[in-house]
């Protein structure tokens, strides 16, 4: 924006032009002006030829022609200058871009901008969704920080413990223990991050084959045994003959991730359920436990990323916040659509929606 304020020297030869420009318009203005006079005199004061005030009347004639003149040349001319002032308003946003600054917001007016008009508007929404991704990038930073600093601050905290000659076997051991734990879930976390950053590449190997789907269901539910088992849960399965064209691989983690969930949330002694049916052209699989369910300013969230409902998603729990994201991100790679809600009297279902081939 510096440019308009840059002090303007003409050329001669743009003085000269403008000085021939303002002589021809006097000299315009003058013959018109005694051509009307003449008329006017010819017409209805034929006897009064050359006067005085016929002269004054011709004078007064071409300082109206050139006042509208001048004006008429303002009209025209204005929009033209709003319209050049108005492209290095334009200029200068693309350069406050590039620098990472996002807070811009142009004001199209039809008058100057005519058909460029879209062109702000695209302008302005490129800016927002910008705007928005930074947002989300920055969010994103902080929460992989944060969920990064917390084991690392355990483990710091219990290695330095166990530095103290004075602290004995038992104590030793459960600080090793609680070390493990927290290694473990940084590599989880890890793991989690790099997954899901090459599904949202598009560079994921992506191979679709037909599958038995109930079987693929049985086969994980009895290789989660040992989990459900340590609770004392009930799984209650509803899994009739399915064939689905899906990479079997990645829905294996889908799986895997909702099941995980309901054996983390479902009570000492509940109940897991189960259901896969046809609906139409679709493929409904229902994954339910009977826990505290989720709550309704949750429920729009809980597929975002490092989102965690504060009285069920605790980190004690051993979560990252990133295995529902995941599935949801999976299950839009083949084309359908994964979502939660509550069931009556208590406990959350998340229910995932194919393509039937």
């Amino acid at each position: 924006m510096d440019e308009l304020h840059k002090p303007f020297k003409p050329p001669r030869k743009l003085i000269f032009l403008l000085l021939l420009l303002l002589h021809l318009s006097l000299a315009a203005g003058w013959m018109l002006s005694y051509w009307l006079t003449h008329l006017i005199y010819r017409t209805w004061f034929p006897q009064y030829a050359n006067t005085l005030l016929r002269d004054f009347l011709t004078v007064e004639l071409t300082l109206v022609v050139i006042f509208v003149g001048v004006n008429l040349f303002r009209v025209l001319v204005a929009p033209v200058r709003r319209q050049m002032e108005w492209f290095m308003q334009l200029i200068g946003a693309m350069k406050q871009l590039a620098t990472g600054d996002f807070n811009i917001n142009l004001e199209p007016n039809s008058r100057f901008t005519g058909q460029f008009t879209p062109l702000v508007t695209s302008f302005n929404e490129m800016a927002s969704e910008l705007r928005q991704m930074e947002q989300m990038r920055q969010e994103f930073i902080s929460n992989v920080s944060h969920e990064f600093q917390s084991p690392l601050t355990s483990i710091a905290g219990f290695a330095r413990a166990m530095k103290n000659d004075q602290v004995d076997s038992d104590t030793r051991k459960h600080y090793l223990d609680i070390i493990e734990i927290e290694s473990k879930r940084l590599s989880r976390l890890s793991d989690n991050l790099l997954k899901l950053t090459s599904l949202e590449s598009n560079r994921h190997p992506f191979e679709k084959k037909a599958y038995r789907l109930d079987r693929q269901l049985r086969h994980l539910i009895l290789s989660c045994e040992p989990l459900w088992l340590a609770k004392n849960i009930e799984m209650d399965v509803d899994l009739p003959e399915c064939d689905v064209t899906a990479d079997e691989d990645l829905m294996s983690q889908v799986w895997i991730n909702l099941l995980h969930n309901g054996i983390k949330f479902a009570p000492e002694g509940g109940t897991i359920g189960i259901r896969l049916s046809l609906l139409n052209d679709r493929v409904r699989v229902l994954i339910s436990d009977n826990g505290p369910g989720i709550s309704e300013a949750a429920l729009p969230h809980i597929f975002e990323r490092f989102y965690k409902e504060d009285k069920a998603r605790t980190r004690s729990s051993g979560g990252s916040g990133l295995g529902l994201s995941i599935v949801k991100k999976i299950v839009e790679m083949h084309g359908g659509t994964a979502y939660a809600y509550n069931r009556s009297p208590s406990g959350a279902v998340f229910a995932i929606e194919l393509p039937f081939s």
